[in-house]
């Protein structure tokens, strides 16, 4: 009986000459609607599916491969007479290629515009039933679920006139990772409509972006990996204007640079400077230029090396103030002629364009622990001034009351403990990441002081509540008028009263703030 090869396919590159290999190879091809009629205008000798199976496509070809004649020919075990036997007796011939690519699913949710039955009619079943066969019984059947594999099997075929087990298994990896994939990106999207966002059956739809040089650190092994559709502006959405590829770490502390960047979308010419993730400088300013050089100011040592992130366009002035300074990246919505033509002068630096419209933080936030994951949302809860309270004696005046919303946003996005002190909209200094935050105050203070700038004056943000008052106090000697921070210890009544006592204003978030 006379070998099958079944072809199936929505991306049709490359079939055509595929399927001319195996047909000279002896193989009887078979084919479905759409691909029939491509190989057949082709010249390629090919046979309809419903012609072998003897039951013509029904339902507007939403069943066309679902028949036994078809599935009984990839499942059938080759070194088991009782199979061979048994598909003899009922006239099915064995089918031993199964090149299937599915319908385009993850191409229509991406387009807005489509509507809901479009979507769904974009579910393939028949071809998913047809790759999971296959797969099942790789040691006998060839599966193909992406077409620049043909060229490396028609090349092992006519060398060794046959596929190996191991590359049969291979691909067989590679189709359950496909059908994977595919599934995740339904269940996801079910799961978006149903607001179901703790399912307790769960998959994360991955795919291979990019090669990484390496992972954090030389010696580790990293890729990046695409998760699911979005629409929103984000890294892997953005465009790399300038400069060799980015790294692990480029990613890390360029997704905490956009971070920031999305709460200062609507805001005056705005930038922050980002090293190992935390915002070592930020300012608003008159200027694209003015916001640059008092962002830089705030830790002038700590910026170099680091990431630059602007909310508006830069301009020529701001490109050859950043070239005096060696930094990794710059992202932008966007860059002026000369301002591109000024920052491409410098080989090492990677100029990213944000592309988009929506600034929104989409999805979930996946943390990776050993044999688990932590799937909770983002810190995204918003920014409400109104519902804050103010806990002292002494409300906060105009212009401390908009340095405490400054400094409330920044350090919203500085490793836990996190302390940050502003004044003119400015960071004067940050301390992050410590595990007591009487140090990280100390830290911030020290920073300030080391480039020159007066505490007195100045706000504080804190982004979670005092366990005692001995921030505040310390903050007091340094000059500090006014506090923020969540609220909520059992002690706020000390902190209120140590901010009494110096003539503080301060200024209850309900809200917190923890950056691990």
């Amino acid at each position: 009986m006379k070998r099958r090869a079944l072809f199936s396919v929505y991306k049709k590159e490359g079939i055509d000459e595929f399927a001319r290999f195996l047909s000279q190879m002896d193989y009887e091809v078979l084919s479905t609607g759409g691909t029939y009629q491509h190989l057949k205008g082709k010249g390629v000798p090919v046979t309809e599916v419903s012609e072998a199976t003897g039951f013509p496509e029904v339902l507007d070809g939403r069943v066309k491969t679902l028949h036994p004649v078809v599935h009984a020919g990839i499942l059938a075990m080759r070194d088991k007479k009782e199979h061979l036997k048994e598909i003899e007796e009922k006239n099915i011939a064995p089918i031993d290629f199964v090149v299937v690519n599915l319908y385009p699913f993850e191409e229509t949710i991406q387009n807005q515009k489509s509507s809901l039955e479009e979507i769904i009619e974009q579910i393939d079943i028949g071809g998913v039933a047809l790759i999971r066969a296959a797969a099942k019984n790789y040691k006998d059947v060839v599966v193909l679920v992406n077409n620049q594999d043909f060229e490396f099997v028609r090349k092992e075929m006519s060398e060794k006139g046959s596929v190996s087990l191991e590359t049969k298994m291979l691909l067989a990896a590679k189709a359950f990772s496909h059908t994977a994939y595919y599934d995740g990106l339904i269940s996801s999207f079910f799961n978006q409509k149903t607001n179901q966002k703790f399912p307790v059956e769960h998959s994360i739809p991955l795919k291979l972006e990019s090669h990484l040089r390496y992972g954090e650190n030389p010696h580790q092994e990293a890729r990046l990996y695409k998760s699911g559709v979005d629409h929103n502006i984000s890294l892997l959405s953005s465009e790399i204007l300038w400069g060799k590829e980015m790294s692990y770490n480029n990613y890390l502390d360029a997704d905490a640079c956009l971070d920031i960047l999305r709460e200062f979308v609507s805001n005056d010419p705005f930038c922050v400077v980002i090293k190992h993730t935390n915002p070592c400088g930020a300012a608003l300013g008159n200027t694209i230029l003015d916001a640059f050089e008092r962002a830089k100011a705030g830790d002038p040592v700590s910026a170099y090396g680091g990431i630059v992130g602007f909310n508006k366009t830069v301009d020529a002035a701001t490109a050859a103030k950043m070239n005096e300074t060696f930094f990794d990246i710059v992202l932008a919505p966007d860059y002026d002629e000369a301002a591109l033509a000024l920052l491409k002068g410098k080989k090492n630096l990677r100029i990213l364009k944000l592309k988009g419209e929506d600034w929104s933080k989409q999805g979930k936030n996946y943390r990776r622990i050993e044999n688990g994951f932590l799937l909770g949302d983002w810190d995204n809860i918003g920014f409400y001034p109104e519902k804050w309270e103010a806990a002292a004696k002494r409300s906060a005046t105009e212009s401390e009351a908009r340095d405490l919303k400054f400094a409330w946003k920044i350090a919203q996005y500085v490793k836990s403990n996190a302390i940050v002190y502003v004044k003119n909209q400015q960071v004067f200094g940050a301390g992050a990441g410590q595990m007591s935050r009487v140090d990280s105050a100390r830290i911030a203070a020290i920073k300030a002081q080391e480039f020159g700038f007066d505490l007195k004056g100045a706000v504080m943000a804190s982004d979670a509540f005092f366990p005692f008052r001995d921030t505040v106090d310390n903050a007091a000697k340094l000059g500090i008028t006014a506090i923020i921070q969540p609220g909520g210890s059992v002690r706020d009544a000390d902190s209120i009263q140590a901010a009494d006592e110096n003539n503080m204003a301060m200024v209850f978030t309900g809200v917190r703030h923890f950056k691990h």
